[in-house]
């Protein structure tokens, strides 16, 4: 008797899973009906009854189970007094930084390595170039910095063209250092990825730049010194 009631326990165990799976792809397809034209990359139960958490590149936001509503914000825990949606969304911007590769990117790398950080610079940026006239304190912090270009006056402004030359250079990382000082350097164009990593820079929400994402995920916009930097990603005080 008692192994006829365990199989039962477990086949309903098993219905109820299945029924559960079907009502979740029922309900996925219901939310891509309704979102046509997104490359949404993920959807997952939300934390809420009745929504889902549907991730689309680097944003985060909820849609409910028959793809009528669609709330955008953070999700807040009132008790924990704790976001939601902030780890989610920040593993999603890893993901779409990783997703460029460091092919794509000129990286300044310390002897040995510490921690990684991604960078959206414009060469003609103030404190992009405060940054970069620091790079040896950042190194001997451990920290690799991994530069994307974000020429802040747009397509075919002065920035956005040197930043073409320095990737079309021989040394990539000397010609950067280079323009980065106001010095000359020969204006060359090929094919590059400038283009593209705008296109992430606004996906991300870029306020201006330096615009430095940390290695999880976390955004950080503005010139931060190495020792501070190096405190923050030790886990250590906000800069």
């Amino acid at each position: 008797m008692k192994a006829t009631q365990t199989a039962l326990f477990v086949l309903g165990l098993l219905f109820l899973s299945a029924s559960a799976l079907a009502d979740q792809s029922a309900d996925q397809a219901a939310i891509r009906k309704a979102l046509p034209g997104l490359q949404i990359d993920a959807i997952e139960p939300a934390p809420i009854a009745g929504f889902y958490q549907v991730v689309v590149g680097s944003h985060v936001v909820y849609v409910s189970a028959d793809g009528r509503y669609m709330l955008q914000g953070d999700l807040i825990d009132l008790k924990t007094r704790v976001s939601l949606t902030e780890p989610r969304r920040r593993a999603a911007q890893r993901a779409a930084i990783e997703a460029v590769g460091e092919d794509k990117m000129i990286v300044f790398k310390p002897e040995k390595v510490k921690h990684k950080v991604t960078v959206f610079t414009d060469i003609e940026c103030g404190y992009c170039r405060k940054l970069h006239g620091e790079m040896d304190q950042y190194l001997d912090a451990g920290i690799e910095v991994r530069y994307l270009m974000y020429p802040r006056a747009g397509v075919g402004s002065s920035a956005y063209k040197k930043a073409v030359a320095v990737w079309c250079a021989e040394d990539r990382n000397s010609a950067l250092t280079d323009a980065k000082a106001g010095k000359s350097i020969e204006m060359k164009t090929c094919d590059n990825p400038v283009d593209e990593h705008m296109e992430l820079a606004v996906a991300l929400g870029l306020r201006g730049t330096p615009f430095i994402v940390l290695e999880s995920g976390e955004v950080q916009p503005g010139y931060v010194p190495a020792k501070r930097l190096a405190r923050l990603l030790d886990g250590g005080a906000q800069p």
